[in-house]
């Protein structure tokens, strides 16, 4: 009887302590992430050796590449070389390197280098032209919608990016906007998987304020403006 109470009495508790150990677990679900995230950052990244090089999971990797990309922005910049030049110039000495040693290798009784055969698989295309296909389409829907002038939040939301990027533009050059851009992928990421739990807590304060004050510019301006479709009779 007594080996029954204990039994009973540790199964009790310890479904009592599941009970207990629930909440959190729901809570954490129900924790506000950034953008809407569902996955960690690294999945967000798309995963494997590209993720672990923009999160410095492989640090001699990490640094190669962002050395190498403000290697490349340098040089750009400083001796103001442009891309298809260097291109070009890159390919020219490729071609008579190889011509030259082809032609040299018979005098000097050398086998020739043995150049490999390189086609871009079909499927590789598809993939990309799908991907693309995709975003394109979904691009002309959100334009479309916008023409019809029936969402305003849309209208006022896209009008507002396209301006801060001419503005961003006007600052920089197309190769230092790309750079930043680059840069940005080392450190953000990073960043923000550091303190993921306090940017997101900052973020959803920020939403909601923003949604606030969006509520208040609806009520005594949007509403007042008439959209075409939603005309009231």
């Amino acid at each position: 009887m007594e080996d029954n109470f204990h039994d009973s009495s540790s199964s009790s508790s310890d479904s009592d302590d599941g009970k207990l150990r629930s909440p959190p677990n729901s809570f954490k679900n129900n924790v506000y992430r950034l953008f809407g995230r569902e996955q960690p950052v690294h999945k967000v990244l798309g995963g494997g050796k590209p993720a672990d090089i923009f999160l410095w999971r492989n640090r001699r990797s990490s640094g190669i590449a962002l050395g190498a990309g403000t290697a490349l922005w340098l040089f750009f910049e400083l001796l103001e070389y442009h891309l298809i030049t260097l291109v070009c110039h890159l390919l020219i000495v490729s071609l008579g390197g190889l011509f030259l040693w082809s032609n040299a290798s018979i005098f000097i009784h050398k086998s020739p280098l043995h150049i490999p055969h390189i086609a871009i698989p079909e499927e590789c295309i598809v993939e990309i032209a799908s991907a693309l296909r995709i975003e394109i389409n979904r691009g002309f829907v959100i334009l479309r919608e916008i023409g019809t002038g029936r969402d305003l939040k849309k209208f006022l939301s896209v009008t507002g990016g396209l301006w801060f990027i001419s503005v961003i533009g006007n600052w920089f050059n197309f190769l230092t906007l790309f750079y930043l851009g680059f840069l940005s992928l080392f450190t953000l990421p990073l960043l923000y998987e550091k303190y993921e739990d306090q940017v997101d807590a900052f973020g959803e304060k920020a939403m909601i304020e923003i949604k606030k004050q969006y509520a208040v510019f609806d009520a005594k301006v949007l509403s007042q403006i008439p959209i075409a479709g939603l005309k009231k009779d």
